[in-house]
């Protein structure tokens, strides 16, 4: 449940982040033709991009230390695996 917490506050920054950011008459930079007009911020967008990627990573991460420590421990309680970890 940690995890899925985790993700879905991840993805509520993201989608916070891109509704900031979000503006209405923008032109693509590269892609449009006019020559002098509000362009989108293609920086946002990068950091958006590395944000989902960064997430995706540390989400495997802790996904690969849940079944260890399944593998360890054969109870779902958080208190008795901190118990029988701690030294």
């Amino acid at each position: 449940m940690k995890i899925v917490s985790m993700d879905v506050m991840s993805t509520g920054v993201i989608a916070f982040y891109v509704l900031i950011a979000s503006r209405e008459g923008l032109f693509t930079p590269i892609i449009s033709e006019v020559k002098k007009a509000a362009y989108a911020d293609p920086v946002p967008q990068a950091v958006i991009l590395t944000a989902i990627v960064i997430g995706f990573s540390i989400q495997a991460l802790m996904l690969v230390g849940v079944m260890k420590l399944a593998k360890d421990n054969p109870t779902l309680e958080s208190s008795e695996i901190e118990k029988n970890n701690t030294p």
